[in-house]
């Protein structure tokens, strides 16, 4: 059976955001157009990652000659968003990230697939698996524009940046409630 795709091609919002406090925080990857809102839940590091990939793509694009694409180089002040995700109800947590572009409209093309868990009989080999048959049962298609892909880089970042600050000796996270520090033996 196909896939349910939840597809933005050009959305009102796109942005990651977070729920819950430094150290306890949850991840939202969060499309919107119109009324219709899709959530996918994210680890820190995905939303990192996602953004960080985008970036290099976006940097890249603008460096060919000419700039074809119009990529701006920092995030243009109208498309800047700061205000906090909308209600959130999770369509699923996601497992594997794509970042693609499509030459054709200019457009950062952005896939979340599910975490899909494989039951394995007793009897079975994990060799044995052929994963080429494993489909998921949704996903999330975002496509957005250059400048609209630098903003939500860039505030991606500044939500991953926002949690707890690091122990200038250990490298670990400090909580609010204190911090036993175990220094690694280099130090």
């Amino acid at each position: 059976m196909a896939p349910l795709v939840h597809a933005f091609d050009w959305p009102d919002r796109v942005v990651v955001g977070t729920i819950g406090q430094p150290g306890a925080r949850s991840f939202y990857l969060q499309a919107r157009t119109g009324k219709r809102i899709v959530s996918v839940g994210l680890e820190k590091q995905q939303s990192a990652a996602l953004a960080e990939k985008i970036e290099e793509v976006l940097d890249e694009l603008m460096s060919q000659e000419g700039n074809p694409a119009s990529v701006p180089a920092t995030t243009p002040v109208e498309l800047v968003d700061n205000d906090p995700l909308d209600p959130v109800e999770e369509e699923f947590r996601t497992g594997t990230l794509s970042l693609g572009w499509d030459p054709s409209t200019a457009q950062v093309v952005i896939q979340a697939f599910p975490i899909i868990e494989i039951e394995i009989d007793e009897d079975q080999d994990e060799l044995e698996l052929d994963l080429t048959d494993v489909e998921p049962d949704e996903m999330l298609v975002v496509r957005i524009p250059v400048g609209s892909a630098r903003a939500f880089a860039k505030r991606t970042l500044e939500v991953v940046g926002a949690g707890r600050p690091l122990c200038p000796l250990c490298g670990m996270p400090m909580d609010a409630d204190g911090h036993v520090c175990d220094p690694s033996p280099d130090l």
